[in-house]
């Protein structure tokens, strides 16, 4: 499960996307992620549909390495689908024991999948295509007019940008922790869900402390370097909007527009 986490990890090519300004993406995968909600026609999630497998094409990221992230939320998937299916009322299709599926069941598990697999699709094309240090500096510069109102803004990019650096990391550790135990005879696979669950144990309690200590190391690297805060700082790679840019925010304007036509 944990080997298949790709979110957070940068995917380095060269590519439209990728040298796009870390701000006009931002604002593209909040425009994207609000008209999922905001659809509820086949309509909508077909132009939804074209919209993301666009924007891959132009990332020069394989669909392969796109789709593997989802076998992270198959659990959660398949739990929210089920849910849809077996709890919205409607006209009866089907009914053993205590389950009844119902037409609009049907259509709302699938809309559901649907939204789960675009949501996904689009958060991890974002880190796929922006270095965690893009990220920061999009939001900090996008979420300017928030100082005024007394937000840290820069220590909340920062620590968003150090929980998504964090990521790949301790998901390498996960695996080097589970090889190291079933090299001690630890099995993971075989079993129901409780005792898979309880074979779980001597990892996370080994990755947690994991974590603290390199939380403790990041926290002195900081303070020997001088680090106290956003305050005067400044960046080598400063952001500018470029045509590129506008013609991209364009674009996903003209398809925010569209969804709530349709």
């Amino acid at each position: 499960m944990f080997k298949d986490l790709t979110l957070g990890q940068y995917y380095p090519v060269d590519s439209f996307i990728h040298r796009l300004d870390p701000r006009a993406k931002l604002l593209a995968t909040l425009l994207f992620l609000v008209s999922l909600f905001v659809t509820g026609s086949s309509w909508g999630f077909a132009a939804a549909v074209v919209y993301i497998t666009a924007e891959i094409a132009l990332s020069r990221i394989s669909l392969k390495y796109m789709f593997r992230g989802l076998r992270g939320i198959l659990f959660l998937m398949l739990f929210s689908v089920l849910l849809n299916l077996f709890l919205t009322p409607g006209e009866l299709i089907a009914s053993f024991w205590f389950f009844r599926i119902t037409r609009e069941g049907v259509i709302s598990a699938v809309k559901m999948a649907v939204r789960l697999v675009l949501l996904l699709l689009s958060s991890s094309l974002l880190t796929y295509t922006t270095t965690p240090t893009g990220i920061t500096d999009g939001l900090e510069r996008g979420l300017w007019f928030l100082k005024y109102v007394k937000v840290p803004v820069h220590e909340i990019a920062m620590m968003m940008s150090i929980a998504l650096r964090f990521l790949p990391v301790l998901t390498a550790e996960v695996d080097k922790i589970e090889r190291a135990q079933m090299a001690r005879g630890a099995d993971f696979e075989s079993g129901n869900m409780v005792r898979r669950a309880k074979a779980l144990i001597p990892v996370l309690v080994p990755l947690l402390f994991s974590a603290f200590r390199r939380a403790g190391e990041l926290a002195t690297a900081m303070e020997a370097r001088c680090y106290h805060g956003g305050e005067g700082r400044t960046r080598m790679k400063p952001l500018r909007f470029g045509r590129a840019d506008y013609f991209f925010l364009g674009a996903t304007f003209l398809y925010f527009a569209l969804m709530f036509v349709i």
